[in-house]
């Protein structure tokens, strides 16, 4: 139920220009403005912002909003506030002295989409404004008057004062549709009234030199993770790993869809994974380190070897490794540090069992988060490991999505793991016994459409009962995957 200070400022919302209001209000009015799609007022709103710092997230996060939303447009409406504040300190000098006081923009966690098919490409709305802001101040200063005359007569510069100007803390997406613009939006660095402060940086589909050129007109104060997303060979990888080092916070490196396979290595091949582990091994600070798609196949100790520190989470999502890799993981100086692991599509049946469970207990202490989803592990490989489960006394999420189990042994983990204390979230497969096809045929399923939905609800309501009855009703068991991602590595 909405509060009644909501209630009043969606009214005042209606109007335009709004009426003077306490400056206290200003948090109710902008999220009632973002819930009612006012565009125009939040742009009017930001623009007068009367405290240092606006985190977008903070107010709109947990409002409800209806499938028509116009979201591009509130986003596009904060963003250009800000554009229409530091013109206007630029146009009236002295005016950023005055009640409005915005120094922070924070536009963190904001979800961007490239083709603006379903929400705005924030990171292409951001870069814009810079351009269109650094624009605005070269005319201003070409075209102000720049020199008149003085008391006794001789002509002397105008001083007049530069805005403080506004810092955006932002996770910026790096793509071909929004290359150019980003890259003269971060080349104008700290002498630009509106600054761009990467915390995270994610690259799809540019070049390794693309990549480069962006990460160096980065902050290097300010950067936390780094996730690359394309087809990426280790010698382009390479390339691009000696750019991060100036990163002194970069704390996470994901690599997806990278296509290298070091199963049939060549001598340069093994030079090129030699000089990526000692570059890897710069980066002191890196604490997270995940690679997808990747034929890696016993050579994880030559690519982890160089590390300072150990890892605090670790995914090796659809990669190929064999027990040596495993082997190498449980007596590796990570082991004992792990706080997250994923090893979604693992083939526990390729002799890993043995390794996994061994993995496992070498983790258990410090474990929170295990994702094991479409790892082939059925019932009888679930009871192996079971019990070294049962020692990860932190756990928090178990992700067993796409397993083919039964609901008898979805049923015993259930019971099993109630006294695992800290455990918040499991997902499971829809049981083999709900199924419409042959057990045998264990295929890809994203949606259950081969589930049987009479026997899956019975299903649900056999857990939520035991859920129920043992009094944990705070315990998440779901089988839909879908939303259903672990807790983020930097919220541990």
């Amino acid at each position: 139920m909405d509060s009644l200070a909501f209630l009043c400022a969606r009214c005042v919302v209606t109007q335009r220009p709004l009426p003077a209001l306490p400056p206290h209000l200003s948090h109710v009015i902008f999220q009632a403005a973002f819930q009612d799609g006012k565009d125009m007022v939040l742009r009017d709103l930001v623009a007068t912002w009367p405290f240092p710092e606006l985190h977008f997230q903070q107010l709109v996060g947990n409002l409800k909003l209806h499938l028509d939303h116009p979201y591009k447009e509130c986003v596009q409406a904060v963003i250009q506030g800000v554009v229409v504040k530091l013109q206007r300190e630029l146009e009236e000098p002295g005016h950023h002295s005055s009640g409005c006081r915005l120094r922070v923009l924070d536009m963190t966690g904001v979800l961007d989409d490239p083709d603006e098919r379903h929400f705005c490409s924030s990171t292409k709305a951001l870069a814009r404004a810079c351009v269109e802001v650094s624009r605005y101040q070269q005319q201003f200063q070409r075209h102000r008057p720049k020199r008149h005359k003085g008391c006794s007569g001789t002509t002397r510069d105008e001083a007049a004062p530069q805005p403080p100007g506004v810092d955006v803390h932002a996770d910026l997406l790096g793509h071909t549709t929004n290359y150019e613009i980003l890259r003269d939006a971060l080349q104008t660095g700290a002498d630009g009234l509106l600054r761009l402060k990467c915390r995270e940086f994610e690259a799809q589909n540019l070049s390794a030199s693309e990549t480069v050129t962006l990460l160096e007109s980065l902050d290097p104060s300010f950067l936390r993770r780094v996730e690359l997303c394309f087809s990426l060979r280790l010698a382009e990888l390479s390339v691009i790993l000696p750019h991060l080092s100036r990163f002194p916070e970069l704390r996470s490196l994901k690599l997806q869809n990278s296509t290298e396979d070091v199963q049939d290595l060549i001598s340069e091949s093994a030079v090129t994974i030699r000089r990526v582990a000692r570059q890897l091994g710069m980066l002191s600070g890196l604490r997270e380190f995940s690679l997808r798609s990747t034929h890696l196949s016993g050579n994880l100790r030559e690519i982890l070897c160089d590390l300072q520190a150990p890892l605090e989470s670790l995914g090796f999502r659809s990669c190929f490794l064999v027990p040596a890799d495993l082997t190498f993981l449980s007596q590796s100086f990570h082991a004992p540090a792990l706080k997250k692991l994923d090893l979604r599509g693992l083939d526990v049946s390729e002799g890993l069992l043995e390794p996994l469970r061994l993995l496992l207990e070498k983790t258990s202490a410090s474990l929170l988060q295990l994702n094991l989803m479409g790892c082939c592990m059925g019932d009888s490989d679930l009871a192996v490991l079971l019990p070294t489960l049962l020692r990860c006394s932190r756990l928090r999420f178990l992700g067993l999505y796409h397993n083919p189990l039964s609901k008898a042994a979805i049923k015993d983990v259930l019971l099993k793991t109630l006294e695992l204390p800290d455990l918040q979230r499991v997902v499971y497969p829809i049981p083999m016994d709900c199924r419409e096809t042959d057990p045998s045929e264990f295929l890809w399923d994203f949606y259950g459409v081969f589930a049987n939905e009479q026997l899956l609800r019975a299903a649900e309501e056999e857990i939520s009962q035991l859920l129920a009855n043992s009094g944990r009703t705070d315990l998440d068991w779901s089988w839909d995957h879908v939303g259903q991602e672990p807790l983020d590595y930097f919220s541990l």
